[in-house]
């Protein structure tokens, strides 16, 4: 019998690295892990985190971060490889505390107790002592995915699962899921090639930051994109690009959509062409298609726009 998994509404972002990367130890465990029967397969892991989450946020106090960290990781198989994306859940919920305690208002910013709050931050700052790297391999957005993290990808690196064998589009392998499933998955090289070609475009383009022209130029370009949007794009590449630099180049690079295909029809999931948008938006902007990379960008928002509406009102 089948049974209902309700996934977080979020979107994840995850970088595997082979098991060459990581030292003696680790490299054992983890090799050891791929092989176990027992760790959670991919739908499983997303709602055992859920779960785990939900556990520490009910308790009394609520626990902002697990007191050991987690075990788990996700897995794939390329070419005879195996890649592991260790879960790094007390990691994670250290630096979303953070966030939250620097960016939220009253009452998010009260969410935990202060002593709960100051004991956590606290053991990440003696963490952060014994000279620990805060890298994480998981990033995660809820209700949307953010423009930027289409850009690794191209549009034939997709693996979207329906339910039925007869309702997958594939292109490349991915970790089988028995669950609707919209995945983008790339090696390292690929995504860091684009990144950078993006972030090379827009700087290029007149008003944008760094760029080989003045703002003064800009209005020979009656058509460019308005210089906030060009800053914030080339702030947030620059961020995912640094962010890619920090793992072992033969990583692979992976976008799911994870619980976001919980709130998209079949239709909707078959008919997503985001990455392809954003593709030929970043084309478009290097042979100065400004409209036409206008007109690639609203529709991508207008799009994503309405996951975002939900959020609102929920």
């Amino acid at each position: 019998m089948s049974r209902l998994i309700m996934l977080p509404c979020a979107a994840f972002l995850r970088v595997y690295e082979p098991l060459s990367a990581f030292g003696q130890t680790e490299r054992a465990r983890w090799e050891a892990y791929a092989t176990s029967a027992d760790r959670p397969r991919r739908a499983d892991a997303l709602e055992a985190e859920r779960e785990e989450a939900l556990r520490r946020i009910i308790a009394l106090p609520p626990i902002v971060a697990p007191a050991r960290e987690s075990e788990d990781a996700y897995v794939r198989w390329a070419d005879g490889t195996t890649y592991v994306c260790p879960w790094q859940t007390r990691l994670r919920s250290w630096l979303a505390l953070g966030r939250l305690r620097a960016t939220a208002r009253s009452p998010l910013a009260d969410a935990f107790a202060p002593s709960e709050a100051g004991r956590a931050a606290a053991d990440f700052a003696n963490w952060e002592k014994e000279g620990m790297a805060s890298r994480v391999h998981i990033q995660s957005s809820t209700w949307s995915v953010p423009p930027i993290w289409f850009v690794p990808f191209a549009p034939t690196e997709r693996w979207l699962v329906l339910g039925t064998p007869g309702d997958r589009e594939i292109s490349r392998p991915a970790t089988a899921s028995a669950t609707r499933t919209l995945i983008y998955a790339t090696t390292m090289a690929q995504a860091r090639r684009r990144v950078a070609r993006a972030l090379a475009t827009v700087r290029r383009v007149p008003g944008a930051p760094r760029g080989p022209r003045s703002q003064e130029e800009a209005p020979d370009e009656p058509s460019a994109p308005p210089t906030a949007d060009l800053v914030q794009a080339s702030v947030a590449l620059e961020e995912i690009g640094r962010w890619l630099e920090e793992f072992h180049p033969h990583s692979l690079v992976e976008l799911d959509y994870g619980g976001l295909v919980q709130l998209l029809d079949d239709d909707a999931l078959r008919a997503d062409q985001s990455v392809a948008e954003v593709s030929a938006a970043v084309s478009a902007l290097a042979s100065r298609e400004y409209e036409l990379a206008a007109a690639m960008y609203q529709r991508l928002r207008a799009r994503w726009r309405k996951l975002e509406a939900v959020e609102q009102g929920s």
